[in-house]
């Protein structure tokens, strides 16, 4: 029986260490996704942003205002995924910046169906769904303890 329970415990605990590697992967990967496209709609004009691509016609349709917040808000976000976590301070911001992000991107696909470009929600769901990995992970699954 002791030899049952110390395989369950040893399965349990490469479980967790694999939840905890594919979380930190999701992380930064998507870290540095989130800061690069804050950078660019912080960054750049609208018209350089639409000149990347046709998925990117929307920027023309709102407010300059609206993408400095949008980009300000993926900056941010890409941040909090990786830098409370590494840091192991406030670590409960990375979840919550995880959630900022599929809420994010839920609205990024309201306005993609809104204009008609449905091959961009593609992506709005595919990253949304990643974000809300993450968030459920290091809230529920695999949290990073503080300092």
């Amino acid at each position: 029986m002791q030899a049952v329970q110390t395989h369950h415990a040893n399965t349990v605990q490469t479980a967790s260490k694999a939840v905890h590697i594919s979380l930190w992967v999701l992380q930064v990967g998507l870290g540095a996704l989130f800061i690069a496209a804050g950078v660019m709609k912080l960054g750049i004009s609208q018209e350089q942003i639409v000149a990347m691509g046709q998925e990117q016609a929307w920027v023309l349709r709102v407010p300059e205002a609206l993408i400095r917040f949008i980009g300000a808000s993926e900056l941010a976000g890409g941040l909090g995924l990786i830098l409370p976590a590494a840091t192991r301070i406030k670590t409960w911001l990375t979840p919550l910046a995880a959630a900022g992000l599929t809420t994010v991107m839920v609205l990024a696909a309201g306005v993609h169906a809104l204009s008609g470009e449905f091959a961009a929600i593609t992506v709005n769901a595919v990253l949304g769904t990643l974000t809300a990995l993450v968030a459920y992970g290091r809230f529920k699954s695999a949290p990073i303890a503080s300092r």
